[in-house]
């Protein structure tokens, strides 16, 4: 790396902008997020940044144009009802399915279209406006729907995030709780910081009031000794080597069953790594896997309340019906939303089923959306909460159409 003055805090700025499809997809932290209310039953909403692959997590293996879009699939998976087939990395939650624990919706999409950027799919998903209102979005769907219903009260926060989730965002309070950062910094890392900060009055400032801040909780693990910058690194490298897994899927979803126990009745957090543009076959089990573990760590540790809990994993948009030339998948548009709970009626993959021909694929290249993921969402406040549905049209899901109920809660 040159440590010429060339290499200046904006011109690293500029280069990570080529970043941004991963930042997007892949945040540093996760936050959960709680609120408590007067009814009874539990909402767990569960963002999947990244962009999912319904078409490969719940394949359409009895449509004659599915092998020959993913040849490779067809012959995979756990088959749900003859014509839709589950990811094998999602086999674990084959009993939860088999109980009526577990479900699918397919060919949903949020009213988000063409662009396919992350930033401004996650944001209408989670605002849970039209795109209309992207630039003026200021709180989301989960948080509005707080501000109509009586009796609210915010949680206890057991810590702070670093980040917040649109989705409840807004004038309604609500406590956040993040798990402990996995930063480990390597000798260039380190190298990078000081080139970066030394020429930079604001970073370099701040870094040393870190300093000054940090001196007497850090100071006990360099035995005592002043610390500079270097030997502050080093020392927060190792207070936060024992926090290592603590922002896996399973403790991130323990926590979340744990308050769900108490007060809180609705939780949201996100899990990454569904942006497959590369060898998705080996990428989206990763991903999956999370999520697997995220809805089975709710089922154990919830016990009894499992029976009055929903939960609903969305995201942004779907991916191309094709592989691309890296045997991944590009941005699409409708994907599948996965859901599960004691509350739900599961054992079955819902929707209406666009076909996949040339013909019928949204701009011939991506599953065509038949349903707003919106709808599914609102139906289950409607049913959960026993919220008026012109609330949900007009103020929750500002202009959506629930039409027919699905029928999605016991």
């Amino acid at each position: 790396m040159p440590s010429s003055p060339s290499f200046t805090r904006r011109r690293l700025l500029t280069r990570s902008l080529a970043l941004g499809c991963s930042l997007a997809a892949s945040p540093l932290v996760t936050p959960v997020t709680l609120a408590s209310a007067p009814w009874d039953a539990r909402l767990v909403v569960i963002i999947l940044r990244g962009g999912l692959d319904g078409l490969d997590v719940v394949r359409p293996i009895g449509a004659k144009e599915f092998a020959g879009l993913r040849p490779e699939l067809v012959e995979g998976g756990t088959d749900l009802d003859g014509f839709f087939a589950l990811h094998p990395a999602l086999n674990g939650l084959m009993p939860l399915w088999r109980a009526g624990e577990l479900g699918m919706v397919h060919a949903v999409s949020t009213p988000y279209r063409d662009k396919r950027s992350h930033f401004d799919g996650q944001d209408i998903l989670e605002a849970g406006t039209d795109s209309d209102a992207l630039g003026r979005i200021r709180d989301g769907w989960l948080n509005r729907l707080l501000q109509a219903m009586p009796g609210i009260e915010s949680d206890t926060a057991y810590a702070v995030g670093q980040g917040e989730m649109l989705v409840l965002k807004g004038a309604a309070e609500v406590a956040n709780w993040a798990p402990d950062s996995m930063l480990a910094l390597s000798p260039q890392a380190r190298r990078l910081l000081e080139l970066v900060m030394h020429d930079d009055p604001l970073f370099r400032d701040a870094m040393h009031e870190a300093i000054d801040l940090s001196q007497t909780g850090l100071a006990s693990l360099t035995g005592g000794g002043e610390l500079d910058s270097a030997s502050m690194m080093n020392a927060m490298e190792q207070s936060m080597r024992p926090a290592r897994g603590a922002g896996s899927a399973s403790s991130i979803a323990r926590f979340t069953a744990e308050r769900l126990r108490d007060s809180s009745r609705i939780a949201a957090f996100s899990l990454s790594g569904f942006d497959t543009h590369l060898k998705q076959a080996r990428q989206l089990p990763k991903a999956l896997d999370q999520l697997q573990e995220a809805i089975l760590t709710l089922r154990t540790e919830l016990g009894d309340v499992w029976q009055k809990t929903a939960i609903v994993a969305m995201t942004e948009f779907g991916r191309t019906a094709r592989l691309n030339g890296t045997r991944g998948t590009d941005h699409g548009t409708a994907g599948a939303m996965i859901f599960a709970g004691g509350a739900l009626r599961g054992g079955r993959v819902f929707g209406d089923w666009p076909g996949l021909e040339e013909a019928q694929l949204y701009q011939r290249r991506d599953l065509m959306p038949t349903r707003d993921v919106r709808a599914y969402a609102g139906w289950m406040m409607r049913e959960l909460f026993g919220v008026n549905r012109s609330l949900i049209e007009q103020s929750v899901f500002p202009g959506v159409d629930l039409g027919n109920d699905p029928h999605l809660v016991l």
